[in-house]
């Protein structure tokens, strides 16, 4: 006998994109940088109150947490889950709710201590934040108990993704960490975290968690056990946590973590998740409704055994190409990755009509394919730009054995089998979609990298805010920038001759045979440096019939 129940998960989608350029800093600098930047941020909140909290979250900055965007957007999808009916008394007794087989597997000491109560007190005092960490966790958190259980570690662990990320595989913070587990790229590869152009393991919910578990095991046996030590060094990296050891032992003081000198931010770390695991404990006690999330596996994972598109495989599945990003947020692009993973997570009652269509279906026919013949200017780069994929894919393919090509050749290319916006979760299109958001009250700039550009430089040239300028494109602060990248850059005024009381519009100029810089300045009652700025066009360069300029302009004036 079957018991059927639907269950309904909301899926966090990221409309901002994290990138995740090549990086040669330690650890320990990475994290130092983020922990320079959470108190950077926390000056700006109290400095500048609203206008500081349009960008950031200052509630988790001024109570101690690294900042991390959230979600804005969501994705709702029901999951029908049939279990075997069993009459035996044990299956009877079954725990229903998740949480409550977490909390009776608790084991840490919930000492007495103004930090705890503080943050104790925060989130008792917002029952709706636990209800959207509730949504966020319920596809994986059945997934990550029995990861955890298995490896039998405690299992207030399971609570770490609500101090990280508010349970956000998609969350990332402005130091770079990115995911559920917030790993540093650094960190990410040491603990088995893949990261390339297709694919970055950090947001992959079940390859983060397993490095979460072994980074979390390393360093529990690095402090001998001490699980507070170790999760004080997961937040701060362990060398700042060895230091402050080191340093109360000279001092002969306790080493215990509420005695240790630790940067704010770890210093209300490890309180909120004992917070977290009282309130949970006790929810009876301090009244506060923990949302249920039933003991069952709503997603599983299956293995592909190939590359395929995205596309593909949600039509497979019966989803959209939303919903099932959603639940395989470490895919970057329109296609897993060449080189694997091969692994998709799914919703349990997608499985088997998944498995099916994919038998009948070879290799080869996971991908769309094009046949290019080689015009005079290509290259593999400037291929792999225009159907969105890399020179070693158009390499490997057709078993180039150089990066030259020769006009008049064909090349076979991968290519995405439906246009890119339908892959609204990818990697380039959150960049969109951020990029496009709009600002009240801002206008909106382009500015393409140029080598030697770094967004010190950038910020100070258009005098706007440095993390600002990171957070408008889904970057972090320290990110390097490439030539050739184009960022948006949103000012309150676009002309140093532009008035209080102007009223601006945008719109676009089309070059006529005839026309100068000059002529289309005056005409539109603007300069000439306003618009080499809008458009980043030298004086010296000759402008071409056909050619289109963005203009401002105060319609007051006109």
């Amino acid at each position: 006998m079957r018991v059927n129940f639907l269950s309904t998960l909301v899926l966090s989608t990221m409309l901002s994109a994290c990138q995740m350029p090549p990086s040669d800093t330690s650890d320990t600098q990475q994290l130092e940088q983020e922990h320079q930047i959470a108190e950077q941020i926390v000056v700006s909140c109290e400095q500048s109150g609203e206008q500081a909290a349009k960008l950031f979250d200052c509630d988790s900055a001024v109570s101690g947490t690294i900042p991390v965007t959230h979600p804005d957007e969501e994705v709702t999808l029901e999951v029908l889950v049939m279990e075997d009916e069993q009459t035996n008394e044990s299956e009877q007794a079954r725990v229903l709710d998740l949480w409550q087989r977490i909390r009776t597997q608790f084991s840490f000491e919930i000492i007495d201590d103004p930090r705890v109560d503080e943050q104790r007190d925060w989130y008792l005092r917002h029952p709706a934040y636990m209800e959207r960490v509730a949504k966020r966790a319920k596809p994986f958190l059945h997934l990550i108990v029995e990861q955890i259980e298995e490896q039998n570690m405690p299992l207030e662990l399971v609570l770490l993704p609500i101090v990280e990320s508010a349970f956000d595989p998609f969350a990332y913070s402005h130091g770079r960490a990115a995911g559920m587990w917030q790993f540093i790229p650094s960190t990410g590869k040491r603990f088995g975290m893949k990261q390339t152009w297709w694919y970055d393991g950090r947001r992959d919910v079940m390859a983060s968690t397993k490095g979460a578990i072994a980074y979390l095991t390393y360093l529990n046996k690095m402090f001998d056990g001490n699980w507070l030590h170790a999760l004080a060094a997961y937040n701060s990296g362990e060398g700042r946590v060895m230091g402050a050891i080191r340093k109360n032992k000279k001092l002969n003081k306790s080493t215990d973590f509420w005695s240790l000198d630790l940067p704010r931010e770890t210093r209300a770390y490890v309180p909120k998740l004992l917070a977290l695991a009282d309130i949970l404990n006790n929810s009876e006690k301090y009244n506060f409704n923990w949302p249920e999330i039933e003991n069952y596996a709503l997603t599983e994972s299956v293995s592909v055994g190939s590359q395929i598109d995205l596309a593909l495989a949600a039509e497979m599945a019966g989803l959209t190409v939303k919903e099932l990003h959603a639940l395989n947020p470490g895919y970057n692009r329109w296609a897993t990755d060449p080189d694997g993973p091969f692994e998709l997570l799914l919703p349990v009652d997608k499985v088997s009509q998944f498995q099916d269509a994919l038998a009948q279906t070879e290799s080869k026919e996971r991908l769309n394919w094009v046949r290019h013949k080689v015009k005079s200017g290509d290259s593999l780069l400037k291929l792999a730009d225009k159907y969105h994929t890399t020179v070693d894919i158009i390499s490997q393919v057709n078993e180039l054995r150089s990066n030259m090509i020769r006009q008049g050749d064909y090349l076979v290319i991968p290519v995405a089998l439906k246009s890119l916006d339908s892959y609204s979760l990818s990697q380039d299109q959150r960049l969109a979609a951020t990029q496009a958001k709009n600002r009240k009250g801002s206008f909106k700039l382009s500015h393409k990298v140029k080598s030697g550009d770094t967004m010190w430089d950038l910020s100070r040239e258009y005098k706007v805010n440095l993390r600002s300028l990171a957070k408008w494109n889904g970057m972090a602060p320290t990110d390097p920038l490439m030539p050739g990248k184009d960022l948006v850059i949103w000012v309150e005024k676009v002309s140093p001759n532009q008035t209080k009381n102007a009223i601006m519009r945008s719109l676009t100029y089309t070059v006529r045979s005839g026309d100068s810089l000059a002529r289309i300045a005056d005409k539109f009652k603007v300069t000439i440096t306003d618009i080499q700025q809008w458009n980043q066009i030298n004086i010296k360069n000759y402008l071409q019939p056909g050619q289109r300029l963005k203009i401002f302009v105060d319609v007051t004036r006109t």
